[in-house]
């Protein structure tokens, strides 16, 4: 797809003034050139051309706002003093995989004040020596040249106002599952009431069955005895303790009722 074309498309019937961010990636650009970029794109802050077999960048109009442009992997191998006069507040700049052999080619980007962050990578000029050494001597505002500072630390992966957002998230995150975790605790609490009143439940029947075993173990105790003060009136020893009254002149209770009614 050539350059225009793909641009057309990326604008999806907006002006090119509300434009921010544009990525132009794998099409072709005629001649190695720009092509349908114009400075209407004021508000332009990121720009993204990567391979789209471009040879120079002397076509790229002016763009004021302009904060990051991507350019890696195209056949670029000097020129930069465009980026200079065009894009003046650059702060970073992806030149990976081109044609840049040469620690001069460079020094136009001294132009930049805001330039913190260069890649170079797959460039011939990584092969040189001392060619970390040189380049921050050469472009002394730069913090970080392909991904590291000049004391070897790795850049970050975001910026300080994303990562500030991403806390945020987190502490968001971090409360809600604290309002979780209270939640949880509420729940297992009135499982621990539902059970104990379950297990009160439970006693209160235990007792009531006693209640109804001891009753009936009375009666049955009370009727053994009943038993037993009519099994002595049949036994052998009560018709003894009658003989033995008859002898001492006792009149049992029963005659005296019999001569009565003689």
């Amino acid at each position: 797809m050539e350059m225009e074309k793909r641009l057309t498309l990326e604008l999806r019937n907006k002006k090119p003034g509300e434009v921010k961010e544009l990525v132009l990636d794998n099409c072709r650009s005629e001649d190695g050139k720009v092509v349908g970029l114009s400075s209407d794109f004021e508000n332009l802050e990121f720009l993204s051309m990567i391979n789209i077999n471009l040879l120079s960048v002397s076509n790229l109009p002016k763009l004021n706002k302009l904060r990051k442009l991507e350019l890696s992997d195209n056949r670029i191998s000097g020129g930069l003093e465009v980026l200079a006069e065009k894009t003046p507040n650059l702060t970073h700049l992806n030149l990976s995989g081109n044609k840049i052999k040469d620690i001069n080619t460079l020094e136009p980007l001294k132009k930049l004040p805001n330039l913190h962050s260069l890649d170079l990578f797959n460039c011939e000029v990584t092969m040189l020596i001392n060619y970390r050494e040189s380049v921050f001597a050469l472009l002394p505002q730069l913090t970080y040249l392909d991904g590291f500072d000049a004391d070897e630390q790795e850049a970050p992966d975001s910026d300080p106002e994303a990562d500030g957002d991403a806390l945020e998230d987190e502490y968001e995150n971090g409360e809600g599952e604290e309002e979780d975790d209270d939640e949880e605790e509420d729940d297992l609490d009135e499982e621990v009431i539902d059970d104990e009143e379950d297990e009160d439940d439970d006693l209160e029947g235990e007792e009531e069955e006693d209640g109804v075993d001891d009753e009936e173990e009375d009666e049955e105790e009370d009727g053994e005895e009943d038993e037993e003060d009519e099994a002595e009136d049949d036994h052998p020893c009560g018709q003894k303790r009658k003989r033995s009254l008859e002898d001492e002149g006792e009149e049992d209770p029963e005659d005296e009722e019999d001569d009565e009614d003689d």
